[in-house]
C-alpha cells in the first residue's frame, strides 16, 4: 500500500491502456466460441448448437486450405527473414557513413514509406506494374513484352514481399541503428588499437553488441509468422491470383464475411493463434537457453 500511495500517478497512466487491452485484445477472445459452434448470429452464442470439432474437420479437408496454408508460410516466411536482414544491413551500412547529414537524410527517407497506409500505396503499386504502368513502359522500351504482373501468380507473390519489406524496413533499421548507437565508443577504441579494420569491428563488436535486439524482433516475428499481410494483399489481389496470394487471413475474411461461415472461419483463426503461440514460446525457450536472453 506504501508503494501504491508513492507510484498512483503512475498506476493512473498505466490502466486507460490495461482497460483498453481488456476490452479489445481479451474482450472478444470469448467469441471464439463460435469455433465450437454452428453459429447462428440470431441465436448468439448461447443459443448456437455445440458440434465440438466438426468446424475444424470441415476446414482442413477444404480442398483450398492447403494451398491457402502454403502460400501463408512461403509469404511470411520470405518477409520474416528479409525484415531482420534488409534492415540489419541497411543499419551496418549508415553506420559507417561519416558524413552524419548524409545519414540522417537516408533514414527519413527510408522511414518515410512506413507511415503511408496500404490504401494508398497499394492503389500507386497497382498503378505502378498495371500493363500500360511504368514498369511496363521500360520493359516495352528495351524492346522486351509486357507482363501482367498482377494477374501473374508468381510475379505478383514477389510483389508483395517486395513492396511490404519495402514498406516497413525503415522501422526495424532505426531500432538497430539505436542498438548500434547504445555500444560503448570504447571498443571500438580499444579494437582499433588492436589492429581491427572496420570490418572486423563490425564482425566482432556490432553484429554481437545489437544480437538481443535481432534475437528479439526474430521472436516477436515468429509470433505473427501467419500474419502474411491482411491488409495489403486484400487491397491489391484479385481472383485471378488466388492460388498464389490467398492467405490465411483473407481465406478467413471471404469465408466469414462473404459465405457467412461463421464457425469455420472462427475456427481457422484459433488454428492461427494457436500455432502463433507455439512458435513464440519455443523460440523465446531457445533464445533464453541457448543466448541466456529474457524479454521479461
Amino acid at each position: 500500500m506504501r508503494t501504491l500511495k508513492k507510484d498512483w500517478p503512475l498506476h493512473v497512466m498505466v490502466w486507460p491502456g490495461v482497460i483498453f487491452t481488456l476490452i479489445y485484445a481479451y474482450g472478444p477472445m470469448a467469441g471464439l466460441v463460435m469455433a465450437f459452434q454452428e453459429f447462428e448470429p440470431l441465436a448468439g452464442f448461447f443459443k448456437s448448437k455445440f458440434i465440438g470439432w466438426d468446424n475444424f474437420s470441415y476446414v482442413f479437408h477444404l480442398p483450398d486450405f492447403g494451398q491457402v496454408l502454403w502460400n501463408t508460410i512461403i509469404i511470411a516466411v520470405f518477409k520474416m527473414v528479409l525484415f531482420l536482414l534488409v534492415p540489419l544491413i541497411l543499419a551496418l551500412m549508415l553506420n559507417e557513413v561519416t558524413r552524419r547529414w548524409f545519414s540522417r537524410f537516408v533514414q527519413s527517407a527510408i522511414f518515410l514509406p512506413f507511415f503511408l497506409s496500404w490504401t494508398v500505396l497499394g492503389g500507386i503499386i497497382i498503378e505502378i506494374f498495371s500493363l500500360n504502368g511504368p514498369v511496363n513502359g521500360i520493359l516495352s522500351s528495351l524492346g522486351l513484352e509486357p507482363i501482367m504482373f498482377m494477374l501473374n501468380n508468381g510475379w505478383f507473390r514477389s510483389i508483395i514481399i517486395g513492396t511490404d519489406v519495402w514498406k516497413g524496413m525503415g522501422y526495424n533499421m532505426i531500432i538497430m541503428l539505436a542498438a548500434i548507437t547504445g555500444i560503448h565508443a570504447t571498443l571500438y577504441e580499444a579494437a582499433e588499437v588492436d589492429g581491427a579494420g572496420r570490418w572486423k569491428q563490425m564482425l566482432h563488436i556490432t553484429l554481437p553488441g545489437i544480437a538481443p535486439i535481432v534475437i528479439l524482433l526474430s521472436v516477436l516475428g515468429l509470433g505473427g509468422i501467419l500474419n502474411a499481410g491482411f491488409e495489403q494483399i486484400l487491397i491489391m489481389y484479385n481472383p485471378t491470383v488466388y492460388e498464389g496470394a490467398d492467405v490465411i487471413d483473407t481465406f478467413v475474411y471471404r469465408l466469414g464475411i462473404f459465405s457467412q461461415q461463421f464457425g469455420p472461419a472462427a475456427a481457422i483463426g484459433l488454428f492461427k493463434s494457436g500455432i502463433s503461440l507455439a512458435l513464440v514460446s519455443v523460440t523465446y525457450y531457445a533464445a533464453y537457453k541457448y543466448n541466456n536472453y529474457r524479454i521479461f
